[in-house]
């Protein structure tokens, strides 16, 4: 096997091309040259953001030979697409071989597009990865007996075709002939016996075009005959013409091929709806509508569902109307393997043909230097299999191929010179080293060899090299030099840069905290057969690791972080190696811990180098271990200086969490959560065992800890109809699976009898999206009491599963999220909210512990289906998080939630029986979007109030950041405040507020037991807490609170009567005046009232504009909820669980004091009732007398208004409501007392 090169460049996407064909849109495709070999990909059609997603590769002997060529790309429109101009250059990228990496170097790079000319104008840039792969190049086949012996001295070789700058011009593959006397082409590679084919997997966009409704007439008979076109991801597909129907139904399902996801995420889904013009008469425009939609909200198979979406408008004076039915998924498709070639015979060889072949064979290749040797052997002795992507993928038809045909291989292998020692040169190339101990099948077990002793330490340290790659920012990051354990000079001394104080962070709301980071690796060459462990000491920390995994090497692969910030921190970090295993050892290296030292490394702090994101990962390092046992062994470690900010922080061992597993940074999801709509319509075929005249059946429902019941029905004819809707609470993915229906008969003497049981998987439930009806189906009931399957009757069911509801999981009033469960109505964000949780202070004791207090604090976030936990600062009154999370924001009028709590979990994982404690409640803070002006940043302290049976206490504060970012035009983000705040179904189809709120308790408890599961669990405590489940029980304290609340609202218009009273007795005779001159100018002119009142209000507003909050947030309100003035006997029944479990004598008392309340509330009832009722009286002749007169003053004032201008009616009614208070009466009006006199209901009262 001879072993080649192939330069392989990965065709990813362009983005922002210039137009060139005349609408707005260009058709590229691009052209390669590199080494005398041309490459051409396909052809996207329209499309400004191409993705090809293709992979060229060109053939090269050697990496050196090809050092310094160009490999030269232009990006081409394609003319026969459609119109173009003259010019149909794109742009042109021109790249030195020399910057190209090896196979698992590369990175997707966006290189901008270059001009030809000067005077060009280009834009744009393409998305490309370039490598060097090895290629295994099989032997060629056997020759045949046709060939003459002059065949291979005489063939020529053939010249690479030359490189052309026409833009169309393609590299054709020479056809072969079936002459004797021309070269043959390469053999095809050789199929293995037990060659492994890798099943590929395509993702497809299918698009399902169902039928549309109400579309316009366009023929001029008032029909249309429409047909859709659609465009995605430049490619285009067309439906069949439905004949003269304004409601068309298509039933064809359109395929897009998408490659990834994410490679189309954002991409828009353009669908028309044309008039097909053939068929008859039209109109000179025949555009019936257009859809546009972002591929962001489009699901993945069996969470699609039908949705009608309105067809818009083209420009601003087009008529449209109408709207189309789509179904809309991501498919995975699985590309079955392609068939091996059928094996070839082989031909007997010629003796005659020997001598000519081997005099014609090429002369021998001089061997490879001494630095390709471990190359060379390592594919002498193994010969990895053809990898699945580097099969080239079958041509389309009609189509070229885009390959020229390789060169032929040399006819032997150069065999290279033995290694001498081949533990140096694993040294030198320390890359080769880690992809073997990677990948431990294809690896060859070492017995433990022993290296030479002469070797400089300084050749175990890998070299980092960067070569200068285009938008790849990295820092110059150097491994820091071990010192020697005995003298702490430095030996190495980094760069002046590395250690800089401005570091870059997006972690900017909150405070940096440095971290100094060790990660160990794994290690070589021990001197042990046991799991060592390694010992890190630094700052007065001493931590070991978890015992090591023997593979080929002794494998830890675990992140310590020490925190930099405290006052101790020491200069010197000790990094040993020790032995647990060999506890018998007496020699000097024996610990008092029983382990035996192996050898350690010490490194000086402050030249550790500094990294900040977004600088690259600092690569680990062997180093040589010093003193112990193993004066050969190696360890691979990393040591750097960063912030929380870094990606190994969330995974670290950290100093502060105690090593408490459970007290990691964590971000979860809630499940996704579906409102199952089960309509119970009739039931047929019931045995029943004993007829009687009449029977009363009902239906019990049950999915997982749910069950409902349907009414008793009564019938006597064997078929009971209910038409009832029963509603649960489903959580996806589903962990119950089964929908069962208990059909029940209700027998007097019996009880209830089960007559047959029905089940469905929830798989099979239809979704939907809007309020149209699903198709019902018959079920069949089954005898629940026999193993074998006995018809006992059917039930008639509607399933469906509504996305079109909010699953409400929390309060109404406090809620984070507003969208429906199908994420097809998801509307795009409006901005992004992020939140830094910085840190607590003066937290009270929460335990106590060998008469010690303690507080292990954590803080949950919650906004939408998002939750985060920081990690659990272990025995601090004042932790210290710095954590900053972001969330997006779909509405502003939603609540971010933030508590914190003491944690058990420590105690959890040192085996404590008071781990099943729950965790404490600390606070909760709650900070509502919409009061957040854009881009500002909040950073205040929150008082933490707890309020408990023993009263309300502060249990500390805790500081936040946060700011709000908009990320939608203004007009745009107005125009949310004009939107329905709940889905569509919940106008459609609204639930009652009982029946919501029942569910809003089965979804808090669905929640929390998926929190509960996760690792590290979010207890059910927290997430009730945080959901506010317990907020529907009834308060003493909040009945009385929100009734202040009722009268604070209704302050102001008790001002406005006070003011008017004042006014009306003439208190300050100017505003009097001044009141009465607005009376005749409104009388006079009626137009100016509503101008007036809008001018009121404003001013209003822009007075209280003055004392608005400028820069803390509005927090707990201890005054309005009444949490300092309540009584303990209330608090006592506010806590109280259901049901009660306090004394008969307090449960007595309570009874008392609520019976005095609602007397009260039933007086002020009676007399709103007896108010409305003399309303009534007026012209219900009740009192005939009193009615006479109303009704003879109602027509004597018609006659009078009739007679009289209203205007001159309404300003001597106000001049008189005005008049001074010498010309009153002190006693109640006429009509007052008229009215106070007329008969109401309360009399007929028991």
């Amino acid at each position: 096997m001879a072993v080649g090169h192939k330069l392989v460049v990965e065709v990813i996407g362009a983005r922002n091309l210039l137009p060139k064909d005349g609408h707005g849109t260009s058709s590229p495709y691009v052209i390669l040259d590199f080494h005398g070999q041309r490459r051409k990909t396909m052809t996207r059609i329209r499309d400004l953001n191409p993705a090809w997603n293709e992979t060229l590769e060109f053939h090269v002997l050697k990496t050196s030979e090809v050092f310094g060529d160009m490999l030269e790309l232009d990006v081409f429109h394609d003319k026969n697409v459609g119109p173009t101009t003259r010019n149909n250059f794109l742009g042109r990228v021109r790249l030195n071989s020399g910057q190209f990496v090896k196979k698992g170097e590369e990175a997707l790079i966006y290189y901008p597009l270059e001009k030809k000319y000067l005077f060009s104008w280009i834009q744009g840039e393409i998305g490309l990865k370039i490598y060097f792969l090895d290629d295994v190049v099989p032997p060629p086949a056997p020759p045949v007996e046709e060939v003459k012996p002059n065949v291979a001295a005489a063939a020529p070789a053939e010249p690479p075709p030359p490189a052309s700058d026409a833009p169309a011009a393609e590299a054709e593959t020479p056809e072969t002939p079936d002459k004797p006397n021309e070269e043959l082409p390469p053999p095809p590679p050789l199929i293995k016996p037990f060659q492994v084919y890798i099943m590929a997997i395509v993702r497809k966009l299918i698009v399902e075009v169902i039928d549309a409704r109400d579309l316009l007439p366009k023929d001029g008979h008032g029909a249309s005959s429409p047909y859709v076109i659609l465009d995605f991801h430049g490619q285009r597909r067309k439906t069949r013409t439905v004949i003269r129907d304004l409601n068309p139904a298509w039933n064809e399902t359109l395929e897009f091929n998408v490659g990834k996801t994410s490679e189309v995420f954002g991409d828009m889904l353009e669908l028309d709806v044309f008039h097909d013009k053939n068929i008859g008469p039209t109109t000179r425009n025949n555009f019936l509508g257009r859809v546009r939609l972002n591929s962001g909200q489009f699901v993945k198979k069996g969470e699609e569902a039908l949705i009608y979406y309105p067809l818009e408008k083209k420009n601003l004076f087009s008529w449209i109307q109408g709207e189309i039915g789509l179904k809309i998924y991501f498919f995975d498709d699985v590309v079955p393997p392609p068939a091996p070639p059928p094996p070839t015979e082989p031909s007997p060889p010629a003796e005659e043909v020997k001598p000519d072949v081997a005099a014609a064979a090429p002369a021998e290749p001089p061997p490879p230097p001494a630095s390709d040797a471990p190359a060379a052997e390592a594919v002498k002795t193994e010969t990895p299999p053809v990898p699945a992507e580097e099969t080239p993928a079958p041509q389309s038809d009609g189509e070229k191929p885009n390959e020229e045909p390789p060169p032929p291989p040399p006819s032997e292998t150069p065999v290279p010179p033995p290694v001498e020692n081949p533990t140096a040169e694993a040294d030198l190339n320390p890359r080769a080293t880690q992809e073997e101990s990677s990948n431990p099948v294809h690896s060859t077990p070492e017995m433990e060899p022993i290296p030479p002793t002469d070797r400089n330490p300084d050749q175990v340290m890998a070299s980092v090299s960067s070569g200068f790659m285009p938008e790849v920012k990295a820092n110059s990051i150097h491994a820091p030099q071990p010192i020697s354990r005995v003298s702490s000079v430095s030996s190495f001394m980094s760069d002046q840069s590395d250690r800089s104080t401005i570091e870059r962070s997006s972690f900017d709301l909150v405070e940096k905290m440095h971290y100094l980071f060790v990660r160990v690796v794994k290690a070589r060459y021990l001197p042990t057969g046991g799991n060592p462990v390694v010992k890190i000491a630094v700052s007065g920390s001493h931590v070991i690791s978890k015992p090591a995994r023997k593979t080929a090497f002794f494998d830890w692969d675990q992140t310590f972080a020490f925190n930099r910030d405290s006052p101790d921190s020491s200069s010197i970090l000790e990094v040993s190696v020790w032995d647990p295993m060999r506890a018998y050892s007496s020699g000097p290296t024996f610990d008092v811990a029983g382990h035996d030292f192996l050898g350690g490394i010490c490194f000086d702090v402050g030249e550790i180098p500094l990294r900040d994101p977004p600088d690259s990962p600092l690569a680990p390092q062997w180093y040589r271990l010093e003193g112990g046992g193993a004066h050969r062994g190696d360890l691979m470690l990393a040591t750097w200086i960063g912030t929380q900010a870094d990606e190994s922080f969330p995974e670290a061992w950290k100093t502060e969490t105690a090593g408490n597993p459970s007290s990691k940074s964590k971000v979860y999801q809630s499940p996704k959560l579906w409102y199952l709509r089960s309509t119970i319509i009739e039931s047929q075929d019931i045995s029943m065992v004993m007829p009687l005249k009449e029977s009363s059946f009902q239906v019990k429902v049950q999915l997982g800890f749910q069950v409902q019941k349907t009414k008793p029905v009564i019938t006597s004819t064997g078929v009971p109809m209910w038409n009832e809707d029963l509603i649960f609470v489903a959580a996806e993915p589903f962990t119950e699976h089964n929908l069962i229906f208990f059909l029940i008969e209700n027998r007097p003497p019996k009880g209830q009898v089960i007559v047959g049981v029905a089940r469905t998987s929830l798989t099979s439930i239809e979704r939907r999206v809007d309020d149209r009806n699903v198709v019902s189906r018959w079920f069949t009931l089954e005898d629940p009491n026999e193993e074998k399957r006995v018809y006992k009757g059917r039930i008639h069911l509607r399933l469906c599963f509504d996305g079109g509801y909010h699953v409400m999981d929390e309060g109404a009033h406090v809620c984070s999220d507003y969208r429906p469960t199908a994420r097809q109505l998801w509307k795009p964000p409006i901005g992004t909210v992020e939140l830094g949780i910085i840190g607590c202070k003066n937290l009270l004791p929460m335990k106590t512990i060998k008469c010690k207090g303690f507080t292990d604090a954590y803080a949950v976030a919650k906004y939408g289906n998002k939750w985060v936990r920081t990690r659990t600062i272990s025995d601090s009154l004042d932790p210290k998080w710095n954590e900053q999370y972001t969330w997006r924001v779909y509405d502003p009028s939603t609540v971010l939630t933030i508590g914190v709590f003491d944690s058990w979990e420590v105690f959890e994982s040192d085996g404590s029986k008071e781990s099943v404690r729950p965790d404490f409640r600390i606070g909760k803070v709650r900070i509502r979007i919409s009061t957040l002006a854009t881009g500002k940043v909040y950073r205040s302290m929150f008082p933490l109030l707890l309020l408990s049976q023993a009263g309300l206490k502060k249990m500390g504060e805790i500081e936040l950041a946060v700011r709000f970012a908009r990320a939608t035009p203004t007009i745009d983000f107005l125009h949310v405040y004009s939107q329905p705040l709940l889905p569509m179904m919940h106008h459609l189809k609204p639930l009652g507020m009982v029946q919501q709120e029942t569910l809003r308790a089965i979804a808090v408890k669905i929640v929390s037991g998926h929190m509960s599961r996760s690792e590290p669990p979010l207890r059910r405590e927290v997430v009730t807490y945080i959901l506010d489940a317990d907020s529907h029980t009834f308060s003493m304290r909040k009945v009385r609170a929100n009734w202040y609340r009722i009268i604070n609202v209704i302050a102001g218009v008790i001002d406005m009567f006070k003011w008017v009273d004042d006014t009306r007795a003439w208190k300050n005779p100017t505003a009097t005046i001044l009141v009465h001159a607005l009376l005749v100018m409104l009388v006079w002119f009626p137009d100016l009232i509503i101008p007036t009142l809008a001018f009121y209000v404003f001013v209003v507003g822009a007075w209280n504009y003055r004392f608005r909050s400028k820069s803390s947030l509005p927090h707990f309100d201890t005054k309005i909820s009444l949490a300092e003035s309540v009584d303990r006997d209330e608090l006592d029944e506010e806590f109280d669980s259901m049901p009660c479990t306090r004394p008969n004598e307090m449960v007595r008392a309570r009874y008392d004091k609520l019976r005095m309340l609602g007397a009260r509330v039933q007086t002020v009832l009676g007399d709103f009732a007896t108010q409305g009722e003399r309303m009534q009286a007026l012209v219900t002749w009740r009192d005939p007398r009193a009615t006479g007169i109303f009704v003879g003053l109602c027509l004597l004032v018609a006659f009078i208004l009739y007679l009289v201008p209203s205007k001159m009616v309404a300003m001597a009614f106000g001049f008189y409501y005005l008049r001074h208070p010498i010309f009153r009466d002190r006693m109640p009006s006429p009509a007052l007392n008229f009215f106070r006199r007329l008969p109401s209901l309360s009399d007929r009262i028991l």
